[in-house]
């Protein structure tokens, strides 16, 4: 029987990685990490103890007194605990989004959560989306994705997806904060968001959620080497 890959997901903000991410792991027979959720956990405790990101003794003390953790409830809902505290629908805010970027840039907090995702994952059998998955924490995946769309396309579903939970929020400006989240990802100093030289890239823009995976699902066949493995 051979073993079960480590498949990653990396792509910047809206480009579709957590509904695909989930709906692969489902085909798959996979667990699903979202590593991104586990930044955005990591800002929301931030913001409520008021640590501030400039302060490197601050920062380092707060990554040792932090544990994210991801949970599935009896439905298959994935849940994201902070030191056991459910924050799975208060991180899912522009804001959270915003502070997710700003502390993903520092270096204490990456390794934290870097040596976690790693932990979660290294038997394989997972399906782990971010924005760092296949150039840092597993470089070694057995299939790599790099999930993009048109800036505006991506801005449009963030806005959609907003207005859906009752939001009121302007389309244009949502499309500028993902510009601006892309900057900051792709700019930072620690581990930026890019494409890894074997992944292959696929672009959402104009497929459907049913055509994103089944392109996925056919290179994990193919690097898996199993036709069961559909």
């Amino acid at each position: 029987m051979k073993k079960e890959l480590i498949v990653a997901i990396d792509g910047p903000s809206s480009a579709g990685k957590s509904t695909v991410g989930k709906l692969l792991a489902k085909r798959l027979g996979y667990i699903y990490i979202d590593t991104g959720a586990m930044y955005r956990a990591m800002g929301w405790k931030a913001v409520r103890d008021g640590i501030n990101l400039e302060d490197g003794r601050a920062i380092a003390r707060f990554c040792d007194e932090t544990m994210v953790d991801l949970s599935l409830n009896a439905g298959g809902k994935s849940h994201v605990l902070v030191d056991g505290i459910d924050v799975t629908e208060a991180i899912r805010t522009p804001e959270m989004s915003m502070m997710a970027s700003a502390i993903s840039a520092k270096q204490p907090v990456r390794e934290r959560l870097v040596e976690l995702q790693r932990s979660l994952g290294e038997k394989g059998g997972v399906v782990l989306e971010g924005r760092d998955v296949g150039t840092v924490i597993f470089p070694n995946a057995g299939a790599k994705f790099y999930l993009d769309a048109d800036v505006r396309e991506r801005g449009r579903r963030r806005w959609e997806e907003m207005r859906s939970k009752g939001e009121t929020v302007d389309l244009e400006e949502t499309i500028e904060a993902i510009r601006r989240r892309d900057h900051n990802d792709m700019n930072r100093d620690h581990s930026p968001l890019k494409k890894a030289d074997d992944a292959v890239l696929i672009d959402s823009t104009g497929l459907s959620v049913d055509e994103v995976i089944e392109k996925m699902a056919m290179v994990v066949r193919e690097r898996h080497g199993d036709p069961a493995c559909r």
